[in-house]
């Protein structure tokens, strides 16, 4: 897992030429930029485009992916993102799924929140569980771009 800010988005580049792919489309992100999916290399890289408002942690899952690394970017608003160790969790109400690249797990008491807020990133890699879209301390509405970076 790394938590940084997208000024720094450079210094991950040389984990693998599809980081430079996404860190390019995650600048040049604005408020116009469409809600949904943006192809950015096909299926080895693409974006989420995302607005929602956050919610409490209770009742959520930890999720996980083996195919893609999450770059999670607030463009707007602030969120808590839960992580933990893969290693830490117990399957929840869905084992792996291939087809949607997920699987899901209980929340644990070792799990740590991050404060992410615009401007900064979230990478998680497939040995990391989290939890995205979490309440700060009230829930609030965020603008946020997931890129999906194939493993």
């Amino acid at each position: 897992m790394i938590l940084d800010t997208l000024a720094h988005g450079f210094q991950y580049h040389s984990l693998s030429p599809r980081f430079e792919r996404a860190f390019a489309f995650l600048r040049q992100v604005t408020d116009q930029t469409t809600l949904g999916r943006h192809e950015i290399a096909g299926e080895d890289v693409f974006a989420l485009v995302q607005q929602y408002g956050t919610q409490p942690v209770a009742g959520r899952e930890y999720e996980s992916h083996r195919k893609y690394i999450d770059v999670q970017y607030v463009q707007r608003g602030r969120e808590l993102m839960y992580w933990a160790p893969l290693p830490l969790l117990r399957v929840g109400s869905m084992a792996y799924d291939a087809a949607k690249d997920a699987a899901l797990y209980g929340l644990v008491p070792e799990g740590v929140p991050l404060q992410v807020r615009a401007g900064q990133f979230a990478i998680f890699f497939p040995e990391d569980g989290h939890i995205p879209g979490c309440a700060w301390d009230q829930p609030a509405e965020v603008r946020k771009v997931v890129v999906k970076v194939r493993v």
